[in-house]
């Protein structure tokens, strides 16, 4: 066996160089410039080529290398100017690239003071554009005075020292060996440098994580003290991170690179999918899950308390097919009963997660209300009075005087049967919403009374009813409150926005594994729990025959009286007497019974584990929410594709370079100039929190290539 040769992938663009694309780079200095296609040099140029530059732009596009937007980008110019140039050179050559206005040549606006300012501002961590304004020049220009730095370094980089591309962290035996002997409960996180890392730009959701308080409620609720390599933080990064790259469940990790992953954490590789398991299910072994999720409630509603007068509350049923036999409950989605696990989940008024908890089996909405109204008055406090909005399975006129008799309001649909309002009552109603739309209503407002038994006492509960009125299908959506506060089409929209819990739930299934069964544990069920009798209805179906054959044997009877004039009776005593048999057997049939008699072997899906799990996907989809906030102002899309957008950001590579106390990442440009502007505008608004790596004092520095 030959010789094994160590060594490193090189990169395809020269350190220094700007990117084109994929395939081609730019590289420009005091002693001219080149374009690199596939890393070779294609067209070179000298510091005063004005002919030579134009003609390696114009040959670019003209050898399909590049597209016209791409160049125009790098080079400096807009789309127009590259235009002009590509038919010049059609129409007379090289010499139609020669610049009209000949004569003296200005003062070169790249003095040394001004090299030196941009220097210093590249080395802050400025973008292009945002140093071309504070130096008043265009940022074409600048770009030819960014510091040259040596070979090895990143592509753009403004960290004024060479970065290793796709540097490997450095092995941490050392700390490994001392959690081996119970010396070390967490390895600290060391940063490692490094150019065109992969998936680096995921750090970009370290400040918004940080102010949903994850990080900080698992360290409060499960500091164990216990000796590993893997500290606690470590472990939720890395399921925040696996999230973040499309991996929701633990067997992810075998689809991720370990290094790669290791580099986000401050560590020298992941933990492997059963080291992730094992941890997990320690800490679920402490049964402390309502405990985290009570911080982390908290901590949110001190963060966003503008969106916790309103909360949204819902089930959402998790189908299961595994063998043990669980309790059934009805899948909408499949529009069927089959064995699953039912959560019930609180939402603030934009739709993101608070509370979720594990319910009964069996149980409604009307009881998981009076559960979720003791939560909320825990959060808020005694002297608010928020509104709990959900859909119509809760209907109780008796829960409803519960919730205004607890202080709270209440806004929910109502329940057939139901009057249709006249056409007369409808008037047209306008409304521009939170997110800057106008909204428009067919309304009609009025009182009304609903009546409910209570101590065998009838009773009767008042509120407000708005009805929208579909023009289109002439269908009426009746709308239930006790706001009288709010005018008639602001109660529409806050009822109508209950989809942005049904949006929570969907994303999170789709992206964030919420059905996922994150563990194989499970528990017995309650087997004295009380449960239907099944033999209750096969006694109905006997009662059932017994009817019928009493019907068949008087028409029996009565054909034979109309053909014969007279017939024996004798099969309708029969008859008579089999379906008095057939009711006392099933009044003597218990319409309930324990469970544990008819499925002695029920289980229940331990619930701790899947809790933790769900935990962190609240956080993360709170996360990515708050920064696709942030982004609305600088993407013209950002409420069709801002989620989109930042998904391709938080994938995207990255360089991280340490300078002083801070941690800069400078993330590659996107796939189109209009969306790496945006998540540079992103990369200021998350700069000025300053927000440290978590278990460092760096302060994290974002920026994006070229902007």
């Amino acid at each position: 066996m030959g010789p094994v040769l160590h060594g490193r992938p090189l990169p395809l663009t020269p350190a220094g160089s700007v990117e084109i694309n994929h395939a081609a780079s730019l590289l420009e200095s005091e002693e001219g410039g080149a374009v690199f296609l596939f890393g070779m040099a294609t067209w070179c140029f000298g510091p005063d080529d004005i002919v030579g530059r134009r003609l390696a732009a114009v040959q670019l596009v003209e050898t399909g290398a590049a597209t016209p937007s791409q160049v125009a980008a790098c080079f400096g110019v807009d789309f127009e100017t590259v235009r002009r140039w590509r038919k010049a050179f059609s129409d007379k050559g090289a010499e139609g690239l020669v610049p009209q206005k000949l004569g003296p040549r200005r003062a070169h606006k790249l003095t040394g003071e001004k090299r030196a300012e941009i220097a210093r501002l590249q080395g802050e961590g400025l973008g292009l554009r945002a140093i071309a304004r504070a130096v008043g020049l265009d940022p074409g220009t600048v770009r030819r005075g960014l510091p040259v730095v040596s070979p090895g370094a990143s592509q753009g980089t403004a960290f004024g020292e060479a970065l290793e591309p796709l540097a490997r962290p450095a092995p941490r035996d050392a700390d490994r060996a001392l959690a081996r002997g119970g010396l070390l409960s967490g390895a600290e996180p060391v940063i490692c440098p490094g150019a065109s890392l992969p998936s680096a730009g995921a750090l970009l959701v370290l400040p918004a994580l940080s102010a949903t308080g994850l990080l900080e409620a698992f360290e409060a609720v499960f500091s164990t003290g216990r000796a590993a390599f893997y500290s606690i933080r470590s472990l939720v990064l890395g399921v925040v991170f696996c999230l973040l790259l499309g991996e929701a469940r633990a067997e992810g990790l075998t689809r991720l690179d370990p290094t790669d992953l290791g580099r986000l954490l401050g560590l020298d590789r992941a933990p492997e999918v059963k080291t992730m398991r094992r941890r997990l299910e320690e800490l679920a072994a402490l049964g402390r899950s309502d405990e985290l999720l009570g911080r982390l409630g908290a901590t949110h509603l001190e963060a966003a308390r503008d969106a916790c007068g309103l909360f949204y509350v819902d089930g959402h049923v998790r189908a299961y097919h595994g063998t043990a036999r669980l309790p059934k409950a009805h899948l909408a989605r499949a529009r069927l009963a089959a064995p699953a696990e039912v959560d019930t989940w609180i939402c603030d008024h934009n739709g993101e997660g608070v509370l979720c908890w594990n319910s009964e089996p069996g149980a409604s909405l009307t009881g998981e209300l009076e559960i979720a109204a003791g939560e909320i008055r825990r959060l808020v406090g005694d002297e608010a009075r928020p509104t709990i909005c959900f859909d119509r399975g809760g209907y109780s006129p008796r829960l409803f005087a519960d919730l205004v008799q607890a202080g709270f309001h209440l806004l929910t649909y109502a329940k057939a049967p139901l009057t249709d309002e006249p056409p007369s009552a409808f008037a047209a109603h306008e409304l521009t919403d939170d997110l800057g739309r106008r909204q428009t209503y067919l309304l009609a407002d009025r009182r009304v009374q609903l009546s409910y038994k209570h101590a065998k006492k009838t009773k009767v509960f008042s509120c407000r009813q708005v009805t929208r009125l579909d023009e289109r299908t002439g269908h009426q959506t009746h709308i239930l409150t006790t706001r009288t506060d709010l005018s008639a089409p602001e109660v529409a929209y806050a009822m109508f926005s209950r989809w942005r819990q049904e949006n929570f739930f969907r994303y999170l299934r789709h992206n964030l594994g919420l059905d996922a069964l994150d563990s194989y544990a499970k528990d017995q069920d309650d087997l004295a729990r009380s449960v239907p009798n099944p033999k209750k209805k096969d006694a109905a179906k006997n009662v059932r025959a017994a009817k019928a054959a009493l019907l068949t044997a008087q028409a029996e009877v009565t054909r034979e009286t109309l053909e014969q004039g007279s017939a024996s009776i004798e099969g309708i005593e029969q008859a008579h007497e089999a379906l008095a048999d057939a009711k006392a057997a099933q009044r003597a049939v218990p319409a309930r019974v324990a469970l544990g008699e008819l499925y002695p072997d029920a289980m229940r899906l331990s619930p701790e584990r899947k809790r933790l799990h769900d935990a962190i996907r609240m956080a993360t989809y709170n996360a990515t929410t708050a920064l696709c906030r942030l982004l609305a102002p600088h993407y013209r899309r950002a409420e069709d594709e801002g989620r989109t957008l930042l998904l391709e950001a938080l994938r995207s590579p990255a360089d991280l370079a340490v300078i002083n106390d801070e941690l800069h990442v400078r993330i590659n440009a996107l796939s189109a100039p209009r969306r790496s502007r945006a998540i540079a505008g992103l990369c200021a608004e998350l700069n000025a929190t300053e927000t440290l790596y978590p278990g460092t004092k760096l302060r994290l520095v974002f920026a994006v290539k070229g902007f």
